[in-house]
């Protein structure tokens, strides 16, 4: 688990900054940077970079390997310390409370700020970066990629996505983005996965599933990751999150990731709920809107 650099974040210098910074720069162009390169990138004598380095080491900021060269790298905690500072200086959170979820492909927290928000960290290909850059779609252009770039790419196109969706479908609202983090609304309830509905439950929270996900192909968008750990209900109703790998409806694979989304979400109701869950679901009476053309593909898996 990546460590809160809330703990010690103000503890940090500007000078630390720089350093981190200019680690951040020269990863551009290196995987690993060569020391004898940090004071061209952060700004800093050869004396303060020994210094500097010693200090974000101390708190894990980067870490050392000696190749053919002495070369650093970010951790995720420097590139999280960093993302941190944008939004500080931004004013868009006043500090990070406690954990609210930690995944293989983010860390979510409590943010402090004028109401409560949630500072999410992407962290996709920082410890299995070959799987992940077969697999997301926002990697396919670059032939050699950082988890850099790998993890604020996935913080673009969820926040992208985020800003498009709201308000019309049921989604966080977005409120700011830096390198691999977004601030945005902090969910109550629980996740569809660890909720328990009753039986005259079943049916309508099913249906406003397929209506936020009806909405999200209006306005363009198949989330393409669907499932019951992606979806948060409360009393007022779902919000469906995690929306890194959505793709735009007029995408080559669209439908097939549409097909997907909705089996294992109706899946999930089949398997849970056997006895409540309807053996067919005619989503053209839930979202009239919406034309024969674009719910062929769904229907053919939701209704038997």
């Amino acid at each position: 688990m990546v460590q809160n650099v809330a703990a010690f974040f103000r503890d940090l210098e500007p000078e630390d900054f720089y350093l981190l910074s200019g680690v951040e720069q020269g990863m551009r162009f290196s995987e690993w940077v060569q020391r004898e390169k940090l004071p061209e990138y952060s700004s800093l004598t050869p004396e303060e970079i020994t210094y500097r380095l010693d200090r974000c080491m101390e708190h894990e900021l980067i870490e050392r390997k000696t190749i053919q060269y002495e070369g650093y790298q970010l951790t995720f905690e420097g590139y999280d310390a960093l993302a941190l500072r944008s939004f500080s200086e931004r004013d868009t959170i006043d500090g990070v409370g406690a954990p609210l979820g930690v995944g293989k492909e983010s860390d979510v927290y409590e943010a402090m700020s004028f109401q409560p928000l949630a500072l999410k960290y992407h962290r996709e290909g920082y410890t299995n970066f070959r799987k992940v850059d077969r697999e997301r779609q926002y990697t396919a252009d670059r032939n050699h990629v950082s988890w850099l770039y790998t993890a604020r790419k996935a913080a673009e196109r969820e926040y992208e996505a985020l800003e498009e969706l709201y308000p019309a479908v049921s989604v966080p609202r977005p409120v700011d983005q830096n390198r691999h983090a977004i601030v945005m609304e902090k969910l109550d309830g629980a996740e569809l996965s660890r909720a328990r509905l009753e039986s005259e439950q079943v049916v309508g929270v099913l249906d406003l599933v397929l209506e936020e996900m009806t909405a999200a192909y209006q306005a363009g968008y198949v989330h393409s990751d669907m499932s019951e750990y992606n979806v948060f209900v409360d009393e007022s109703g779902i919000t469906i999150f995690d929306w890194p790998q959505a793709v735009p409806t007029d995408h080559q694979n669209s439908d097939e990731l549409l097909r997907r989304d909705l089996k294992n979400v109706y899946g999930y109701f089949e398997r849970k709920y056997p006895t409540e869950t309807p053996e067919s679901v005619d989503i053209a009476a839930l979202a009239a809107d919406v034309t024969a053309d674009e719910l062929e593909a769904v229907r053919a898996y939701v209704e038997p």
